[in-house]
């Protein structure tokens, strides 16, 4: 069944999307993901364009970190102190992207800037949580005793210290901060909730819990992407609100199935298939970009190819 889409300008599958919804969604209640860095480009496959697929992804991206965060939330996997700090950063780090996304769409470059950031940071954090996820398994194959997931550096003495119980760690409130804005940024340009990058760097950065990293990586997500919306909306107009419904409905339900299988697996287990996920992403994207288009031509409507 075939439904119009409004802002996209063009009609798709009504039950293509919502199994799209569906499959981010049950990710994102998996892996503690926004999901967005497999929807942007599972839209951009279907034929939306870059700008309104990034614009889109944000409001999806709530709904399924929602019921993503409140599966975990029951279990007691949330650090709120934590998800508050890296929300800091996050705010202000997605309003500082929405402007940077605005500027690159005006001067048209923001379709080749959109897929080139996924193809370079997709392929550098998958490739190296892979690597560290294999270490992992081989020193528990060989019952090797483990160490210390992370070390501490110069990062973790800088000030403004402070205790977050629930993650047992005592470091700068400047490093989340930091991560947050950083994330935020990105969220903005890529249409991602930044899950990709911040699930790693919550690990290896600041060393907390894989269980714990996921519930609040869901938390930080869902404020941030809320203001990322009404950003892309108000901003750039590339929210198309029909899509974004459609999707919704099956990422609501897809979080929920994902949150309980994601809490049956181990650390090592959950990294590796993620760094699966993201690199085949990667590798798929970075393909679209050097291969010979079916159609070598596009006409060019008000400095917008089409």
């Amino acid at each position: 069944m075939q439904i119009y889409l409004p802002i996209a300008e063009l009609s798709l599958d009504v039950f293509l999307l919502l199994a799209i919804g569906g499959g981010v969604g049950f990710l994102s209640g998996m892996f503690g993901v926004g999901g967005g860095f497999l929807l942007t480009p599972l839209l951009l496959f279907c034929g939306v364009s870059p700008a309104v697929a990034v614009g889109t992804a944000a409001p999806q991206i709530v709904a399924s970190s929602v019921s993503g965060a409140l599966a975990h939330w029951r279990r007691g996997n949330v650090d709120v102190p934590m998800g508050i700090v890296l929300l800091l950063g996050g705010m202000l780090g997605s309003s500082t992207g929405t402007l940077l996304f605005a500027y690159l769409r005006r001067i048209g470059q923001i379709d080749v800037t959109i897929i080139l950031t996924y193809v370079v940071f997709l392929s550098i954090i998958g490739s190296l949580m892979l690597a560290e996820s294999l270490r992992a398994l081989r020193r528990e194959a060989s019952s090797a005793s483990r160490g210390k997931l992370h070390q501490h550096n110069w990062l973790h003495g800088l000030p403004f210290k402070f205790r977050f119980r629930k993650s047992k760690l005592y470091i700068s409130a400047l490093l989340p901060v930091g991560i947050g804005f950083f994330i935020g940024v990105l969220a903005a340009i890529m249409g991602v909730g930044g899950g990709f990058i911040m699930v790693p760097a919550m690990i290896y950065l600041l060393g907390m819990p894989t269980i714990t990293v996921i519930g609040t990586s869901l938390l930080q997500i869902i404020f941030v992407m809320m203001n990322l919306t009404f950003m892309q909306a108000w901003q750039n107009q590339t929210v198309d609100i029909v899509l974004a419904f459609v999707l919704t409905v099956g990422g609501v339900l897809g979080a929920q199935f994902g949150s309980r299988i994601g809490t049956r697996l181990r650390g090592e287990q959950l990294r590796g298939l993620l760094a699966l996920l993201v690199l085949g992403m990667a590798v798929k994207l970075a393909y679209d970009l050097v291969a010979t288009p079916a159609d070598a031509y596009s006409i060019v409507v008000l400095g917008r190819a089409t």
